[in-house]
């Protein structure tokens, strides 16, 4: 039943109208308006989900939420012309005459609001809600879009998009999270639009009367979160949608692909560098080329004449193995994924019942329905084929899904979980369930191992499947800082594993661009080159002498730090919170970190502060926000909210420790699965607050880790008494430390004691990264060597138990 007459103008603008019916619910309150109905529902302290819709039932996405109303206890007060709805966190007010929404504190302060002439609004199909804007309010967000970190008085897309070679302020690009964040006035709040439709969010282009966000067709079905930081806020979201599993530790290190590695002796040529230039790398990527013409589940005989002994070889040298999926399946009778496919029904169809072809790199092609569970299990079923030849990782392209062409019919039809759906509806989700597919296909084939699964397109929940990257950028200064912005976007919207393509997908880097990417990558959660066919090598050795030690130098420097990348892809697991975190997330009310000069520095691993800069640059400014910081090279000191001057010379980017933090460092490996020297280095950064680090240690590989396979041990830094706390380690997994090396810096120590035993300061110079050889002996081109000078340490048994650190 629709509540709109069929005699209404489809080119006029039909609001929601004044509420004709209301009742209270177990979750909230539902109720009809002239036009369309609603309901409203108290999820949890912090989050209401409204649905407003011209149906008397909705139709939800069934993808995205994973979780359900908690059923906590909320007030319900009905005054004459509203209704106000109350949680510990959150009031919202129904005015009734018309409907229209306010969300304000529970001291009655706006959060925000609803435009009240317009509210929820229809334009034929197209489903709008339109806010007010509250003074100086920032919107951040929105996960994989380009341009500035405060995305106010613009406009952006959904619609997932192949994009080959975007410019840094085009959109749409390949993945939608339709999940934003308000902030002013030290407020905060998070609108999910859960609207798998393609959908656009009007952040004030072209008007100043308010923002919204529509969908072309379905329901207003979004939640609202409200809480005291946008930390919270972010937790909130990843509650909802999930949160990543523990990826593989080799899924840390350095990942090395191109477009392509072929024949196999060149794959092994490529491996065999790496460890005669002690490289640190652990992942080889098997594109396109690999396939016998392209065609999925196939190897090319010719090229790779026994694939399973290859990737043995790789394996011997601690190289892990990672092949490309595409959606594509060749319509070739005989070829066994198209005949089974066609046979069982599970490819995307047109009305009339006929297989949908779209053209890609094997030529026509069916595309399988991942929105059918049969589809997706037949697919996981298939993967054995790369499972028998011994590979370890997925890297799901092309599944926006891409044709050529770029224009596929609206009219086709997807299962979308029975409810059979056009394209209109499902293509937004297509690469997010492809994702899906392939991660339960990992554990199909190998249930005792952790999926690492990449993907390039998805929508909002992706983070529970895949890590994802940035496609098809560009070997430029401009493009390098985008897909920082975008990296740190994608953290703010729930995914927490994401990285760029090194050096540039597209084009060729210069040498100076290819070593700053590399220095800014090793502060990346995904830390992977790529580059394109007729290109020129792209290695990390290719770029001559001096890119090469600059480049070995931080990807040394990334592997001795696993011990605290690894520990806060833990935390992430737990908080749904990112390890490359944009300042908004920590300094959300300061306007500093707003500013062009300052959006793109972020937070890595929550302690250290990241100022990329262009290769071309040999000083900067870098903002520091509130709190006090240490230089990593020198341990400088620095007092933050200040802008200071800072020397960026090719092998030495910006980097900063936040004071009160502890780093966790291990001895240099080659390799993930390469064992360390047994002594974990923990840098202590005296500051006079107290703060926390969680270390964590499991084998990195199995699944172990959910049935107890853990260590986890909480270390608290105590300013006031200048006293590090090791509370009891949990878990049954055994350290791979039975030492700890404790360095501290930024004060000078009389004693150190450990549970009241006092032990013998010794001293170190820390050089973070290697001197750079002087290839050319010219004055001009002599590099700088940074130390931290005379820097104390004592050196003590690694106890599961409860002990005490204290400094005199």
């Amino acid at each position: 039943m629709t509540l709109i007459s069929k005699k209404t103008k489809r080119n006029r603008n039909i609001t929601v109208g004044n509420v004709t019916f209301w009742e209270k619910s177990l979750y909230g309150i539902s109720g009809k308006t002239e036009t369309a109905y609603f309901t409203i529902t108290v999820y949890d302290q912090s989050v209401i989900r409204i649905q407003v819709g011209r149906e008397e039932s909705f139709t939800p996405n069934p993808y995205s939420v994973i979780s359900q109303p908690k059923g906590i206890k909320f007030d319900l007060i009905e005054n004459k012309d509203d209704l106000v709805i109350t949680t510990s966190k959150v009031q919202l007010k129904v005015t009734l005459k018309p409907f229209c929404l306010t969300f304000m504190t529970t001291e009655g302060e706006i959060i925000n609001q609803d435009d009240p002439s317009f509210a929820v609004s229809w334009l034929g199909t197209e489903v709008s809600n339109y806010k007010k804007v509250q003074e100086d309010e920032k919107f951040i967000g929105l996960g994989e879009k380009t341009g500035n970190l405060n995305r106010a008085g613009h406009a952006y897309t959904n619609w997932n998009t192949d994009y080959f070679a975007y410019g840094v302020n085009d959109d749409p690009l390949y993945m939608s999270i339709p999940f934003y964040i308000g902030i002013h006035n030290q407020l905060s709040y998070g609108i999910f639009f859960d609207n798998t439709h393609k959908t656009v969010f009007n952040f004030g282009a072209s008007t100043n009367r308010f923002i919204y966000y529509s969908a072309e067709d379905g329901d207003m079905d979004y939640y609202f979160f409200h809480d005291d930081t946008v930390g919270q806020i972010i937790r909130a979201y990843t509650e909802l949608t999930g949160k990543m599993e523990m990826p593989p530790m080799w899924s840390l290190g350095f990942q090395q692909c191109r477009y392509s590695y072929y024949p196999d002796s060149e794959v092994i040529t490529l491996a065999n560098t790496f460890r005669d230039k002690r490289m640190p790398a652990d992942v080889i990527y098997l594109d396109i080329h690999h396939m016998e013409k392209y065609k999925v589940f196939t190897f090319d005989e010719e090229k790779f004449k026994n694939p399973k002994a290859m990737i043995e070889r790789l394996k011997e040298k601690g190289f892990k193995v990672v092949v490309i999926m595409d959606p594509g399946i060749k319509t070739d009778e005989g070829y066994k994924p198209y005949d089974e496919g066609k046979e069982k029904d599970l490819f995307v169809t047109y009305p009339d019942g006929e297989i949908y072809e779209g053209q890609v790199w094997p030529g026509w092609c069916a595309f399988p329905d991942f929105t059918n569970p049969e589809t997706r299990a037949w697919w996981g079923e298939k993967m054995s084929f790369y499972k028998d030849v011994g590979v370890n990782g997925y890297w799901t392209d092309m599944n926006e899904p891409a044709s050529w062409g770029q224009f596929t019919p609206n009219l086709i039809n997807f299962h979308y979980e029975g409810e059979e759906v056009s394209h209109r509806r499902a293509r937004n989700v297509y690469g997010f369930q492809m994702a899906r597919s392939a991660m339960e296909g990992s554990l199909m084939q190998n249930p005792k191992e952790r999926p690492f699964i990449l993907t390039r397109s998805g929508f909002s929940g992706i983070q529970r499947y895949a890590a994802a990257w940035t496609g098809d950028n560009v070997s430029s200064e401009e493009h390098m800082l985008a897909g920082i912005r975008l990296v740190n976007s994608l953290g703010l919207s729930g995914v927490s594993f994401s990285g760029y393509d090194i050096g540039g997908f597209a084009g060729e880097a210069s040498k100076s661009l290819f070593a700053r990417w590399m220095s800014i990558a090793a502060f990346s959660p995904l830390f992977r080159a790529h580059s394109m066919i007729n290109s020129n090598d792209a290695e990390p050795w290719a770029f001559g002498e001096e890119v090469e030690e600059v480049s070995r130098n931080y990807m040394r420097l990334r592997y001795r730090l696993l011990p605290t990348i690894y520990a806060n892809f833990y935390t992430s697991t737990q908080s749904g919170l990112p390890i490359a975190k944009s300042l908004a997330i920590d300094y959300s009310h300061d306007k500093t970190i707003y500013k062009p000069a300052f959006q793109n520095q972020y937070l890595f691993c929550d302690s250290f502060l990241i100022a990329p800069i262009e290769s071309t640059k040999e000083i900067m400014k870098v903002y520091l926000p509130k709190g006090d910081w240490y230089y990593l090279y020198t341990s400088k000191f620095h007092q933050g909210s200040q802008v200071i001057y800072q020397d960026c010379p090719i092998n030495y980017l910006p980097v900063y420790v936040k004071a009160g933090s502890l780093i966790a460092m291990q001895s240099d490996i080659t390799h993930t699965e390469e064992n360390h020297d047994g002594i974990l280095r923990l840098h202590l950064y005296f500051g006079k607050n107290n703060s926390s680090y969680i270390h964590y240690e499991d084998d990195g590989n199995s699944l172990d880790y959910k049935n107890g396979q853990f260590l986890k041990r909480e270390i608290k830094w105590d300013g006031e008494n200048q006293q590090l706390e090791f509370l009891p380690a949990e878990g049954n997994f055994e350290s791979k430390f039975f030492r700890i090396k404790l360095y501290v810096h930024g004060i000078k120590n009389k004693a150190i004691r450990v549970n009241g035993k006092e032990f013998t300061i010794q001293k170190e110079h820390i050089a973070f990264v290697e001197k750079l050889t002087d290839f050319d002996p010219l004055p001009d081109n002599v590099h700088p060597y940074l130390e931290s000078k005379n820097i104390q340490f004592v050196i003590f048994d690694h106890y599961r138990e409860h002990f005490k650190v204290e400094l005199d």
